[in-house]
């Protein structure tokens, strides 16, 4: 006997990860298999996989007592990835196995001894890198994700056959599932297969809407959130669409969190860092929880955490509950959403522009005189009412967005392409970062009020027609800050040094066409 066998394993809490080290010790009494240290259900059902994979790999557990605590013992901890590292201390309690200390264990395990992939692999090597503990052992399929992690020490797997005999077991009971490739690339056992590059949406083929086109170019350039109120075929899904487009491909450390994200999500298998800023656009009938984030247990991202670093798209919005579109206040603010559960809090980036698409109405056709328009004054406010005056306080950009005329649906060419435009906001963000760098700031619409009031203060005349519209109650604090933002922006897409009245100007339009 080996006395206590030991392991490592990560616990993750959102995207934070905790080193779990995981003990074996075998005792005297009757045969039995306990786990301890706050398991959720899908890993209490560890026991019977861990020992079917065992007998099968030529390795049976102990008949005897077999303790298994998984230290701290008041983290809670879920999911499949620790029964890698379960398996090897229970093996190494039984003098079967001598694994190396500091070795970090993420798999699932088959009934056959198969090393399966689990999801959050890249944050979960994240957490072994940052505690000291680069060497990690993973399933074939999650080789080349794991290894995106930089200074990780990545050993991929397919059985835990295979490991066995790295790990000291004898040759000759070890016992390897058949039919085994060997691979470790992304064609291997339950790897997804690698993404295609798709056709990114192009602007030039939004017809016609000058203005529409323009507020999209600001929203990207200075990362402002944007309301796109106009009939149904006025191309407000199309402008969406192709908002990321013309955004700036994500930094190291953007990509790193993004992807980060999305392999928690259920996405094993990558193979590269998420560089192009996602695309999250979930359906009308979306709960608080699809959106936030949430689900028993801990709770996990929702379509805004994965919308980080890229766009959220709320088509139809005045569709969606009013408590669901709430929600979105805090991380519009903040930038990051925390999400507390019984069993836990996790807290997930969720730095993300916000587009909003709205009717003018519930039959979509209140523009212009409104002459084929059946809804009532109660039924439309009852429709707008749904979109709450602190969300909407929020949003820089709120444009109204009319009808394609003929004349602009046949015109040849459209508009400049994306090709065109997204050179422009990367000018735009490089000449705002570097304005910004010594607050510690990226994009215009993360500037706070204070400092517009004080060292990015502009001069009376500059201000002088947003003075005039608080006096005169069209225009909150909130929204004073917030055209001053777009004002910004607008001059770094100008090349301008700091803006100026005309662009001043230009911004209130843009923050006030929907309520004129």
């Amino acid at each position: 006997m080996a006395g206590v066998g030991r392991a490592l394993g990560v616990a993750l809490v959102g995207l934070n990860g905790y080193l779990v080290e995981v003990e074996a010790d075998i005792g005297q009494t009757l045969p039995s298999f306990v786990l301890l240290g706050l398991p959720d259900s899908a890993l209490s059902e560890a026991r019977e996989r861990i020992r079917s994979a065992a007998k099968n790999s030529g390795l049976p557990l102990s008949r005897r007592k077999l303790t298994v605590n998984l230290i701290p013992a008041s983290l809670p901890k879920r999911g499949t990835a620790f029964d890698l590292a379960i398996a090897v201390a229970s093996l190494a309690a039984a003098g079967d196995l001598r694994p190396p200390a500091g070795v970090v264990f993420l798999a699932e395990l088959g009934l056959d001894g198969r090393l399966r992939p689990v999801r959050g692999v890249l944050p979960a090597v994240m957490a072994a890198v940052r505690g000291g503990r680069p060497d990690v052992v993973v399933a074939g399929a999650n080789a080349r994700e794991a290894s995106l992690v930089p200074g990780a020490r990545v050993h991929a797997y397919d059985s835990l056959g295979q490991l066995a005999l790295d790990l000291g077991a004898d040759p000759e009971a070890v016992a390897v599932p058949a039919h085994e490739d060997g691979g470790t690339g992304p064609e291997a056992d339950g790897a997804r297969p690698a993404r295609h590059a798709l056709a990114v949406p192009d602007l030039r083929d939004v017809a016609g809407q000058p203005e529409a086109r323009i507020a999209v170019e600001v929203a990207a350039a200075g990362g402002h959130h944007i309301m796109l109120v106009g009939p149904p075929g006025a191309g407000k899904t199309m402008l969406a669409e192709r908002l990321p487009g013309i955004l700036p491909d994500l930094d190291d450390e953007a990509a790193m969190e993004v992807t980060a994200i999305h392999s928690l999500s259920g996405e094993p298998g990558t193979s590269e860092l998420i560089r192009r800023p996602p695309f999250e656009s979930p359906h009308h009938t979306a709960s608080a929880p699809a959106i936030v984030g949430g689900g028993s247990g801990i709770p996990r991202p929702g379509a805004a955490s994965r919308a980080h670093r890229g766009v959220l798209f709320l088509d139809e919005a005045p569709e969606y509950e009013r408590r669901v579109l709430d929600s979105l206040r805090q991380p519009l603010e903040s930038g990051e959403l925390v999400i507390h559960r019984a069993a836990g809090t996790a807290a997930y980036p969720a730095r993300f522009q916000l587009v909003i698409a709205a009717n003018p109405c519930p039959c979509g056709q209140g523009t212009g005189k409104a002459l084929e328009c059946t809804c009532t004054a109660q039924a439309k406010r009852r429709y707008f009412g749904r979109l709450s005056g602190p969300l909407l306080d929020r949003v820089d950009i709120q444009l109204r967005v009319n009808k394609v005329s003929a004349l602009d649906f046949g015109q040849v060419p459209v508009g400049e392409a994306t090709a065109e435009v997204a050179p422009r906001v990367l000018a735009a963000r490089r000449r705002q970062a570097e304005r910004l760098q010594q607050y510690g700031l990226e994009t215009n619409a993360q500037v706070p009020g204070r400092l517009l009031r004080d060292q990015l203060r502009l001069d009376p005349g500059s201000t002088a027609l947003l003075d005039r519209a608080m006096v005169a109650n069209t225009l909150t604090a909130r929204g004073f800050d917030r055209v001053l933002r777009l004002a910004w922006s607008i001059a770094d897409l100008a090349g301008l040094e700091r803006p100026g009245g005309d662009e001043v100007g230009q911004a209130l339009l843009l923050r006030q066409a929907v309520a004129a």
